[in-house]
C-alpha cells in the first residue's frame, strides 16, 4: 500500500535524499537536509510516496501568488526511483498533489522541466499536463 506524506522530521527528510538525488545529483545528503530545511522556512514542502519497504518518489512544491496565475502550486521537483518507475507511484504522488493543491485553494499547478528529461516529459503528457510556455534562464 502506497503512504503520500509531507516530510516534517529531519528522519524523513533523509529517507527522501536516494530518490532526490537521481535527479538533483549535485547534493550530498548534509546539503540537501539543510537546504530542504532552508526552503521549508519559505514554504517549501516536500511530499512523499512511500511503500512499506522505502520511499518510491519525492516532490518539492511551494504555494505561490502571480498576476499571470494567482494562487498555484509549483513543483520544483518531482522524481520516482529509477526501480520503482511504472508501478503507479510518480501517478498517484503527482494526484495527490493535484488534489493538496485544490485544497489549497490553487487555482493552477505548475512545474518546470530539463529539456533533457523526455521520458518525464512523455509521463507529463500523459498525466493531462500541458506544455504553455517556454522557461528562459540567465546564470549571473
Amino acid at each position: 500500500m502506497t503512504s503520500i506524506q509531507i516530510a516534517t522530521t529531519d528522519d524523513q527528510i533523509r529517507a527522501c535524499y536516494p530518490v532526490m538525488v537521481q535527479l538533483r545529483a549535485h547534493l550530498t545528503l548534509l546539503d540537501f537536509v539543510t537546504q530542504v530545511q532552508s526552503q521549508m522556512q519559505a514554504g517549501y514542502q516536500l511530499a512523499y510516496a512511500s511503500n512499506s519497504e522505502c520511499v518510491c518518489s519525492v516532490a518539492g512544491v511551494r504555494i505561490s501568488e502571480s498576476l499571470a496565475w494567482g494562487r498555484f502550486l509549483y513543483v520544483d521537483d518531482l522524481i520516482t526511483d529509477a526501480q520503482m518507475r511504472s508501478q503507479n507511484y510518480g501517478h498517484q504522488l503527482l494526484d495527490w498533489l493535484i488534489q493538496y493543491a485544490r485544497q489549497q485553494d490553487c487555482a493552477q499547478l505548475h512545474l518546470d522541466s530539463g529539456l533533457q528529461r523526455l521520458d518525464a516529459h512523455r509521463f507529463y503528457q500523459r498525466e493531462g499536463l500541458q506544455i504553455s510556455s517556454y522557461h528562459f534562464a540567465l546564470k549571473l
